[in-house]
């Protein structure tokens, strides 16, 4: 059955809202800090949370705990379902801060703790820069389906684009699929376009704007917000304090 947005979003924000104040609380006074930082092309008012941002040092919370799916059949996370750290990641391929961790410190991270086990990325999608952020998060969702999302990731990506206008067109992302290796391309048209892929992205947007995510990237590696395209040894350093306290 094909949920029409509106109703999507009411029905998610009343669940949002009934999961209690603990969440809001512990995630709105770090993750809200966000600010409207400088394009890197120079273009002023991007919502990208910029490098410059530190780790917030609010305690962690057991309701953001519970925000990793640690779906072992999700097409958009990479890594170990039972792996002791889980990184849930607020992106949108069309911010240019999302392209430099993407390129400079998630590889890192992949190979030294995602493929020896130690932990679990998990993508959400959350588009602020308009519909090609919108068709962009919904052509990842499709890639999803026939289980390309990180190869779709890795291409959309591969360089630095500019934001609405035209890289992220139906025409390029679907250039974007075939360089990824997705063979269907026509069941990739279709998803992009279906009602599943617009409620997939709305349960994403929903579960960030109950947060308090305002900008991107926005990070929670087991429910400690990090924000920003930090340096790699901040990530590094949040990993395996996190992994430490799982142990305990």
């Amino acid at each position: 059955m094909t949920v029409s947005p509106s109703r999507f979003a009411r029905g998610n924000r009343k669940r949002t809202i009934a999961a209690g104040g603990a969440i809001a609380a512990a995630a709105i006074t770090v993750l809200a800090l966000t600010l409207d930082s400088p394009d890197p092309r120079g273009k002023q008012g991007s919502k990208s949370a910029a490098t410059v941002e530190s780790t917030a040092p609010a305690p962690v919370d057991e309701s953001l705990l519970a925000l990793a799916r640690r779906d072992s059949g999700d097409a958009l996370a990479v890594g170990r379902a039972d792996a002791p750290v889980v990184m849930i990641e607020y992106s949108d391929f069309q911010c240019p801060f999302c392209g430099r961790f993407a390129r400079e410190t998630e590889p890192e991270l992949i190979r030294s703790y995602v493929d020896k086990g130690v932990l679990r990325i998990e993508w959400r999608n959350f588009p602020v820069f308009g519909e090609e952020s919108e068709q962009a998060a919904r052509a990842g969702w499709a890639a999803g389906q026939q289980k390309k999302f990180w190869e779709f990731h890795e291409v959309a990506f591969s360089e630095p684009r500019e934001r609405n206008q035209g890289d992220f067109s139906t025409d390029k992302l679907v250039g974007m699929a075939r360089e990824a290796g997705i063979g269907d391309i026509d069941r990739f048209r279709s998803d992009m376009a279906s009602g599943k892929a617009h409620e997939a992205v709305r349960k994403d947007q929903e579960e960030g704007y109950g947060l308090g995510v305002t900008s991107t990237p926005a990070f929670l590696i087991n429910g400690t917000p990090v924000l920003g395209a930090q340096p790699t040894a901040t990530f590094e350093e949040a990993v395996e304090a996190a992994a430490e306290a799982a142990e305990k």
